[in-house]
């Protein structure tokens, strides 16, 4: 420890757990508090007035009121510490971590200010968890709102901070991601060999397109995803990016078979020349990936989409009521519905190589 900061040196060597499990989706919970001391001179000098506002614009439909869930709350803020802990106590291998509060990126209106809060967070992500613990990865925060200064901070991210992909906002951005102002984020993370993860989130569009707190969290996160997943097919933005892995996280997998059969269905109405990828291709080519969730139809979603693009995730500690890791993981590899070898893929091959790991 030096200045108060770790250095590489103190991070702690565990052995590989023997079941090599890799959670593709977890979280942290930053709080604005934690990355205001990171942000740059100007910021900091304003810190009361900063921090009466959120730092980051939320939605409407509050996630944790009891007319959303009654349900007893175990409602965890891990630091590094405890979170190692949950490593230990599921016996996982790695975990690769997403934000909280800063998924929501999207909605800043402001694109000096979206560049000055993701590299706040992606240092605060650097120094408070990915340089103390081996088993902790990082997915950088983007600021799409410059698309020159999220290259630069994807290649930052990656290079500096050893972050293994950059995150795309399913939500809050004027334009869907299939659009050609993205592109050069697409093509640098191809051109580094490092993933992007479409991780779905609610937005302030969300206020005027329902009515209950339950069918935001029924529908505000696979909507996003299906979205933004046409919007790059039919845009093309795979056809010469040959490296380059996407994920789509945090809605499950249940939608996708549907929408690959759709799409595809229209697809053989454009003509030869002009037609993008089709997504069957990407699947065999190992480039798309979805969460693995625990829907009805995932036994059927394995034999449309097959075993090689599932990903499983812990969620913690989003999950505030199953957030016993030793629990959620024995759970998975107790499923009946999935043959060992998927299990084994999902938990391990598929995240590692989706990952680069």
């Amino acid at each position: 420890m030096e200045n108060g900061k770790p250095n590489r040196k103190s991070i702690r060597k565990r052995p590989t757990p023997r079941n090599g499990i890799i959670d593709a989706d977890g979280h942290v919970r930053e709080t604005d508090e934690q990355i205001m001391e990171y942000m740059s001179a100007g910021y900091r000098s304003r810190r009361e007035a900063m921090l009466y506002f959120p730092l980051v614009p939320h939605h409407g439909w509050h996630r944790s009121i009891p007319a959303n869930d009654f349900r007893y709350q175990d409602f965890r803020v891990p630091d590094w510490r405890e979170w190692a802990g949950k490593l230990d106590e599921g016996n996982i291998e790695l975990t690769v971590l997403y934000p909280t509060r800063f998924m929501h990126i999207g909605q800043i209106g402001n694109p000096r200010y979206a560049v000055e809060l993701c590299r706040a967070y992606n240092d605060f992500l650097h120094e408070q968890f990915l340089t103390q613990d081996r088993r902790f990865r990082g997915m950088a925060l983007l600021p799409l709102q410059d698309v020159p200064s999220a290259v630069k901070e994807l290649r930052r991210a990656v290079k500096s901070h050893g972050m293994v992909g950059g995150i795309l906002p399913a939500e809050g951005l004027p334009l869907p991601l299939g659009h050609a102002l993205y592109r050069p984020i697409f093509i640098e993370a191809d051109r580094l060999g490092c993933a992007l993860s479409v991780h779905s989130c609610t937005s302030l569009r969300d206020n005027d397109r329902f009515l209950q707190p339950n069918e935001v969290a029924t529908l505000a996160h696979v909507i996003p995803q299906m979205r933004q997943f046409t919007n790059i097919i039919f845009s093309g933005v795979m056809n010469k990016l040959k490296k380059l892995r996407l994920g789509f996280l945090e809605a499950g997998c249940g939608w996708a078979p549907f929408l690959i059969s759709k799409i595809e269905e229209r697809l053989e109405r454009v003509s030869p020349n002009e037609r993008p990828v089709l997504p069957s291709e990407l699947l065999a080519r190992k480039q798309f990936f979805f969460q693995c969730g625990e829907e009805s139809t995932t036994e059927r979603d394995v034999e449309l989409l097959g075993d090689d693009c599932l990903l499983w995730a812990s969620d913690f500690p989003h999950e505030a009521t199953r957030t016993n890791l030793h629990d959620l993981v024995k759970e998975f590899f107790d499923r009946k519905d999935l043959p060992a070898a998927a299990k084994n893929k999902i938990a391990h091959a598929n995240p590692k190589h989706f990952y680069a790991l």
